[in-house]
């Protein structure tokens, strides 16, 4: 079984940075993308950032050139880099993990991210 367990969520003034981390444990495949959704209140589940094949980050519109995404493969853990934060970047934002050889996601339990304006 595997499990993702994310923290570095909090509250923050507008303009302001956070850092979230996940880290994956249990039998996991070498072979898997992480990334990271975000969902506010009221509206769908969206992407944020994640990995283009041959681990190019990749990144939602509308966080381009705020949020960067980074990879630490010995440790299962993927980080995200978020700064100049807006209030609409206020969400619950959830840690993803897809088996490529199998197609199976795992979802974290999700953090609070609050920027307050």
């Amino acid at each position: 079984q595997v499990q993702l367990v994310e923290s570095g969520g909090g509250l923050v003034q507008a303009g302001g940075s956070l850092t979230l981390s996940c880290t994956a444990s249990g039998t996991i495949s070498s072979l898997n993308d992480m990334g990271w959704h975000r969902q506010a209140p009221g509206k769908e589940r969206e992407f944020v950032a994640g990995f283009r094949s041959g681990g190019i980050p990749d990144y939602a519109d509308s966080v381009k050139g705020r949020f960067t995404i980074s990879r630490d493969n010995a440790r299962n853990t993927v980080y995200l880099q978020m700064n100049s934060l807006k209030p609409e970047d206020t969400a619950v934002y959830y840690c993803v993990l897809v088996i490529l050889t199998t197609s199976r996601v795992y979802w974290g339990q999700g953090t609070q991210v609050t920027v307050s304006s």
